[in-house]
């Protein structure tokens, strides 16, 4: 990069209106997993360079271009979304790879109608890949109509490389422990969104655990401090920008790297305990993906051979051709990202195109190459050291980050001239790896493989999180002994107990066989009441809504059967921000989801929930010895009042577009709603609209236990039953050696659903959960029984949930809750649900 080059403005591409990037309905962009940049809403139908380039990766299916500036910026123009599935069709390009072209000149052209019509939104995301590259990326969150060729699109500052130094002189400031709060501890994906966010800044930025310490600008360095949940860690930086990179770093860990933790909670596998009956001569592993699965045996060994010819011609020369190869390996896997977006596979791959400019990896190939390797061999060299790195650490889930280091090295290298030879897969393939990477498992054809056994691995790896996402039974951590059974031979594989079983006789084929077609009925049957409203067997409603965060969850709740949203955190739509967002922004916002939901559905939205567990960049909060006993939930607003009348104005603005519903977060005292309704009548009155239904969430004993009193006052209740839970019981649901006590099905916390049932009852409210427990269908016929009459849960747990509701009898259920209520402890409940529902 020229070191006069400070700023560079690109041009629009396309004509049409400029739109912020969350807008864009694919999370990959929104969420800025492929970079940051802008959307425009294309007008034109020719994509035209936006500054002077080489075009170094043209898509096959015609609907996206990378290029790298003569700055050495990297830009990815992507039209559309969900457009791979066009196959091309409706787009070709006017460039071919290696062109340099001027700023203006045109790119690919595509047929605006036709793509308009097939594709899921026509949002064309122009991003900068290489963030780490500047210094700062005016996004201009403002609409503006564009002009293709002649309107500025955003300005673009370089980072600083000419005086490093002094980016790093000045003081070292530190921020206080802090405990990591992610159920997978600080894996790849919040690793990588850690560092993402550290290389803005010029200081030089560490996280510290004890003894132990690690840049927080390399992925790889991060994953090697193995950090669990529960570790303690602190943030330490030196230089101009130090204090504000602290004080950014401190409560981006603090919330969990954008990772939904109570999600997270409500997902993580937990491994089965209970003794598996393993059939006879059948190898053990670890549950990783449920099903049965019958096939024969193909051994999956996947190598990449670099030509002899692969020799260094000069280390100029080979840094240059890996800089190539990287870049043509990041447009290769955002590209396969925003083709599997929405589902997991889009957020494996991200962060691994993340990983590519890891400032660790890159010494290392830059090191191997300075002492004579080849761009392909230094790769490698770098790639394998780093991978040996993580297997020796003790996390599971950090040995299998080393799979993503391999799987990293062999896409560079095939880059590079390196032949890969791989087996060819068909029908009833049941597949037996040594190792699996998540390229590998991305690409598979679920029609080809009837299940995985892997020997490495694990219920949390990322192969385990594919394959469930790809419907495909998988044991991990397979006994190594797998590797040794035969090409060819007929094998059984149960992905919920963890075994796998060479040559099973015919009355274990017989017996898998209607195992599997009662599994594959009873999803279908799940599916047939997605759309339906949710009732029980004797008619009782209960509505079956949705918790989300933004509004590509909102899509996804609505396309899985959502009846509305329950709980919508609205902490999450602008926790990447560094000033707090406007009230135009937040009506924005919050129009965008009513929209999606229509007039007739519900919108719950609970107004600001940080504190705690969730700190907020934009708004900086004191230490407090006990967090989660200070200043959080609606205190919060109540410290920030400003902040509050601005974000229910802009509630108030989008109550005519849905069914909105203003829920106060962790209220414990009358006071507390007296003063939230008082405000809310005021901004009410001075914009001339009615005040929507006021509820709050139980989430803390005293509410549960004053419900009579707040019934009087209020229009609805909703459950946090994770936070229920662990006030009620004195435990950290985060803490590893308490976190399986906290269970939301003790009778402790049933009592007090129940009293709030029941004082809701006599004043004719209603009374929903949005906690963990609403997703599990075991819990439903209790909170039924209780009286709950809405039940917000994640949205691939719709179906399920409804279809558990319609086996249910009101009466029945509550018979059953009062026996629960009488039970000593939380595994007793579950084994009465347990053979309740067996019954």
């Amino acid at each position: 990069m020229p070191s006069n080059a400070r700023e560079i403005t690109l041009l629009a591409p396309l004509s049409g209106l400029r739109r912020a990037l969350a807008d864009v309905p694919d999370p990959i962009f929104a969420q800025g997993m492929a970079g940051q940049g802008w959307a425009i809403d294309p007008t034109s139908d020719t994509v035209l360079a936006p500054c002077a380039a080489e075009v170094v990766h043209l898509h096959r299916a015609g609907h996206a271009v990378l290029l790298r500036s003569e700055h050495g910026l990297d830009l990815l123009i992507h039209v559309g979304v969900d457009t791979v599935t066009l196959g091309g069709a409706g787009f070709e390009f006017l460039v071919r790879v290696g062109q340099r072209v001027d700023a203006g000149h045109p790119l690919l052209r595509f047929d605006l109608d036709a793509v308009a019509r097939s594709a899921r939104s026509l949002l064309t995301p122009v991003l900068v890949t290489n963030v780490d590259a500047v210094r700062a990326i005016d996004t201009l969150r403002t609409e503006h109509l564009l002009e293709a060729g002649r309107s500025s699109l955003g300005l673009v500052r370089f980072a600083s490389d000419d005086a490093p130094s002094s980016a790093t002189s000045g003081e070292t400031c530190r921020s206080g422990l802090l405990v990591i709060p992610n159920p997978s501890g600080l894996h790849a994906r919040p690793a990588a969104a850690l560092a993402d966010k550290a290389r803005r800044y010029r200081a030089e930025i560490e996280l510290v655990c004890g003894e132990r310490r690690a840049s927080a600008k390399s992925v790889v360095a991060l994953m090697g401090l193995d950090l669990q949940q529960g570790s303690e860690v602190l943030v330490e930086a030196r230089g101009v920008d130090a204090r504000e990179a602290v004080d950014t770093l401190d409560a981006l860990l603090r919330s969990g790297c954008g990772e939904d933790v109570e999600a997270a909670h409500a997902l993580h596998p937990t491994p089965a305990t209970a003794a598996v009956d393993v059939p006879t001569g059948a190898l053990s592993g670890v549950p990783a993906a449920p099903g049965l699965a019958i096939g024969n045996v193909v051994h999956w060994r996947v190598s990449v051979e670099l030509p002899e010819s692969d020799v260094p011609v000069d280390a100029a020369v080979e840094r240059l051709r890996l800089e190539h190869a990287l870049h043509s390996a990041r447009g290769e896997l955002v590209a396969l990202a925003t083709a599997h977006a929405h589902d997991s596979r889009g957020q494996i791959l991200a962060a691994q195109a993340r990983m590519l400019d890891d400032p660790e990896l890159l010494s290392a190939a830059h090191a191997a190459i300075a002492s004579g390797r080849s761009a392909g061999h230094g790769w490698l060299v770098a790639t394998d050291a780093a991978a040996a790195s993580l297997r020796r650490l003790e996390s599971a889930l950090m040995q299998e980050r080393a799979i993503d280091l391999r799987d990293l090295g062999l896409r560079v290298a095939r880059l590079l001239g390196g032949r890969s030879r791989q087996p060819q897969l068909h029908a009833g393939t049941l597949l037996i790896a040594e190792e699996l990477t998540p390229s590998d498992v991305a690409a598979f054809d679920p029609e080809d493989i009837a299940g995985i056994a892997c020997v490495t691995g694990g219920a949390a790896g990322h192969v385990a999180i594919l394959a469930r996402t790809l419907g495909i039974p998988a044991v991990c951590g397979i006994d190594a002994a797998a590797l040794r059974i035969s090409e060819g031979t007929h094998v059984l594989l149960d992905g919920d107990q963890g075994w796998l079983q060479p040559q099973p006789d015919a009355e274990a084929i017989e017996t898998a066989r209607r195992r599997i077609d009662a599994h594959a009925r009873q999803r279908s049957l799940e599916q047939t009441f997605a759309q339906r409203e949710g009732r029980t067997r004797d008619g009782v409603r209960v509505e079956v809504v949705a918790n989300v965060a933004n509004l590509r969850d909102t899509e996804a709740a609505v396309a899985a059967g959502a009846e509305g949203v329950g709980l919508l955190r609205t902490e999450f739509l602008f926790d990447d921000r560094a000033q707090a967002p406007d009230e135009d922004e937040q009506a924005a916002c919050y129009g965008s989801l009513a929209d999606q939901l229509g007039s007739d559905r519900p919108l719950v939205i609970r107004t600001l929930d940080a504190g705690g567990d969730k700190p907020l960049a934009y708004l900086p909060m004191a230490r407090e010895d006990n967090p989660f006993l200070g200043v959080r939930g609606v205190r919060v607003s109540f410290a920030h009042p400003e902040l509050f009348r601005v974000q229910l104005r802009a509630i108030l603005r989008t109550a005519g577009r849905a069914r909105v519903h203003i829920m106060l977060p962790m209220v414990g005292l009358l006071e507390e709603l007296r003063e939230a309704r008082r405000v809310l009548a005021d901004e009410a009155n001075q914009l001339g609209v009615a005040v929507p239904p006021l509820g709050i969430m139980i989430e803390v004993p005293s509410a549960a236990l004053m419900a009579e009193q707040f019934a009087r006052e209020v229009d609805f209740f909703s459950i946090g039953s994770n936070d229920l839970t662990q006030y009620t019981l004195a435990m950290d649901r985060g803490h590893p050696a308490l976190a399986k006590q906290a269970d939301a099905l003790h009778p402790a916390v049933l009592r007090l659903i129940a009293t709030t049932c029941e004082a809701a009852d006599r004043h004719e409210r209603w009374v929903g959960v949005c906690g963990g427990m609403a997703s599990d269908p075991l819990a439903t016929p209790a909170l039924i029984g209780l009286g709950v009459r809405e039940l917000s849960v994640v949205p691939p747990a719709i179906a399920t949930i409804k279809a558990a509701l319609a086996r249910l009898d009101s009466n029945t259920c509550r018979g059953l809750a009062r026996e629960l209520l009488l039970l000593d402890d939380a595994a007793s409940v579950r084994a009465r649900l347990r053979a309740f529902l067996s019954a």
